[in-house]
């Protein structure tokens, strides 16, 4: 019997993103003009891989006008199967202004998203069986569960559903401090520990950065300062071993170990620890088989390297040249790298863009 063809779907929002040209500030740009374009974690996720050649499928809650035609027309065009989305007359497309920052000053985000539509669908609004029909692979992330009680319920529903399908799961824990805030009284890591922890016992793959555990389960890397960019890189293998322990479903777990020097300055690498075999893996190596990091100075843009990275090891786990851990993590570090050379929230690279600098061309040469 053939085997299904994969398929790899993304459940969460998409945005619209508002931006002062290079590194403006909001004061200095408005009033006047600002560029527009789309993202979202999971929506970067499939336009990525589906630019890397797998089949992807979004899926979210939206409603129905222009703007959302053009950023439908947009994803289609990049090879991403829109047809599961749900179209409501609920609720609105979710925007967030974001400020690229320089040298010591960081970037900033204004989240601007409260009534979207997938904020107010109900799990019972989804014809989840339909959006998961053909589905190999589900990702989801920590952000749209922050967005509100509903959209909480919505992800557990339809990563449920997965887990019984047999479908493999990866989340990106993605704690951002300025969402998780729709029950009073309650402080958003506490109400992240919560809802994350019954979402991530169905996952096959945890994905985070290197503070995302500490800030949602409190489980840290010892001798690890992130706001000095300073990282104990073997502490995060006791970070993903607590992980492990605490999640015993997922067979893999990656955090991305970000130094960030200024808002133009970062050295970008990844752990991948691998629990079956109960071993860590890094890159990128230098060639005596240390981790070296990758020095990336003059950042375009750093917005979706996460998702980049998410969207490098979906896809090589997914592939058979790059499956084993350390081709698969050098796969997604290099996908992620490159991405900080291209503006918005999208990683439109190649995969021969990727391999090239995982076989060690960095040096950014014309190629004729």
């Amino acid at each position: 019997m053939d085997k299904a063809p994969i398929c790899i779907a993304g459940f969460g929002e998409v945005m619209l993103r508002l931006s002062p040209s290079g590194s403006l500030r909001f004061a200095q740009a408005m009033p006047g003009t600002l560029q527009a374009i789309f993202g979202g974690g999971e929506a970067n996720v499939c336009a990525s891989i589906a630019q890397f050649g797998l089949q992807t499928r979004y899926l979210t809650a939206l409603p129905s006008n222009a703007i959302v035609d053009a950023m439908l027309c947009e994803m289609r065009g990049l090879g991403v199967d829109t047809t599961k989305i749900l179209k409501t007359s609920k609720g609105r497309l979710g925007i967030y202004f974001a400020e690229t920052g320089a040298n010591q000053r960081g970037s900033s985000v204004v989240y601007d998203r409260a009534y979207s539509s997938i904020s107010l669908a109900e799990p019972e609004d989804y014809d989840f069986e339909a959006m998961l029909a053909g589905v190999t692979w589900l990702h989801i992330t920590g952000i749209t569960p922050s967005l509100s009680e509903a959209a909480f319920k919505s992800t557990l529903a339809i990563t449920k559903l997965a887990a019984e399908k047999g479908i493999k799961i990866s989340c990106d824990l993605n704690f951002r401090k300025k969402l998780w805030k729709w029950r009073e009284g309650t402080a958003p890591k506490a109400l992240a520990a919560e809802c994350m922890g019954q979402i991530v016992p169905y996952v096959d793959v945890i994905v985070g950065n290197e503070e995302d555990a500490s800030d949602v389960f409190g489980i840290s890397a010892s001798g690890t300062s992130v706001e000095a960019g300073k990282l104990n890189i073997a502490a995060y293998t006791e970070v993903a071993q607590a992980l492990a322990a605490r999640f015993p479903k997922a067979s893999k777990i990656a955090i991305t170990l970000r130094e960030s020097y200024s808002a133009d300055h970062n050295n970008w690498g990844a752990m991948l620890y691998d629990v079956a075999e109960a071993k860590s893996y890094l890159a990128p190596l230098a060639p005596d088989g240390s981790y070296c990091s990758y020095r990336i100075e003059n950042i375009l843009d750093r917005i979706g390297g996460g998702d980049s990275f998410s969207a490098g090891l979906i896809y090589a786990l997914n592939t058979v040249e790059y499956s084993e851990p350390q081709k698969a993590l050098s796969f997604a570090v290099a996908a992620s790298c490159l991405k900080h050379s291209i503006y918005g929230d999208y990683n439109r690279v190649s995969v021969s863009e990727v391999t090239s600098l995982m076989n060690g061309n960095a040096s950014g040469r014309v190629m004729r």
